[in-house]
């Protein structure tokens, strides 16, 4: 039985889906287009995609959770989409996932991506020559909520001011979970100057790339402060890119 709490959370994706496309500047033709959603979650931009025209829509996640309400909600409400989407728990990096696609799509999945140039690899290989991989995420681990709540430190930025051995003493003593590093909490701790360089040191063209992305009113501030050099890190908050292959 699908739960309320889940269909809003599917329903709130729909929504920043055209966010999604308007951010990074425009939604490709799906027309005939076989694409690979990396960290599908609930399924919303699965969904988005079959009904903007592509063939095949395969979405992977790790979170079985999150796949059985996307397989469900499939069944149950999106039918004549079933022949199109694929939801399955696999790792992109199994030597045995090899698939073809002509686009890669993912959001707000790379901030927590612990082994990115491996993926970007691994994109490289699967992508059809000329493919591109249109990716947005946030928010970025210096930036503020930069731990998405994970660290459950209250105030903004104090993840970036404690050090990792206080925070994870703390984080331990409070929970029965226990953690060693501040990865284990699914966060990568990326630098916007880390994924800069990931994805220039990567096999792909940087077709687009831009940052800062949002409709709050308060992104204005954190833009103008994103702009003085020492304060850069720390007030850039996602990133919206487009990576071709060539």
């Amino acid at each position: 039985m699908i739960e309320k709490k889940d269909f809003d959370y599917f329903n709130y994706g729909k929504i920043e889906n055209e966010k999604f496309w308007r951010r990074i500047g425009h939604k490709p033709d799906l027309q005939n287009k076989t694409v690979l959603d990396f960290g599908c979650g609930h399924g919303a931009l699965c969904i988005n995609l079959a009904e903007s025209g592509a063939t095949k829509i395969k979405g992977i996640d790790l979170n079985e959770k999150l796949l059985k309400f996307a397989n469900e909600n499939l069944q149950q409400n999106y039918k004549e989409y079933q022949s199109k989407v694929d939801f399955q728990k696999q790792d992109l990096l199994d030597e045995n996932f090899n698939e073809k696609f002509d686009l890669i799509v993912t959001k707000d999945t790379f901030e927590h991506s612990l082994n990115l140039p491996e993926i970007l690899n691994k994109f490289y290989k699967i992508l059809a020559k000329g493919g591109k991989v249109y990716a947005g995420f946030g928010p970025l681990y210096n930036s503020y909520n930069g731990d998405h709540g994970r660290t459950q430190l209250k105030l903004p930025w104090l993840h970036v001011v404690l050090s990792d051995k206080f925070i994870i003493k703390r984080y331990n003593s409070n929970n029965d979970i226990k953690i060693n590093r501040i990865e284990d909490l699914g966060l990568s701790k990326y630098s916007l100057k880390d994924y800069k360089r990931i994805f220039k040191n990567s096999q792909f063209e940087i077709e687009f790339f831009i940052t800062n992305q949002s409709d709050h009113p308060i992104s204005i501030i954190f833009d103008l402060f994103s702009k003085i050099g020492f304060l850069k890190e720390f007030f850039t908050y996602n990133i919206y890119c487009i990576l071709k292959k060539n």
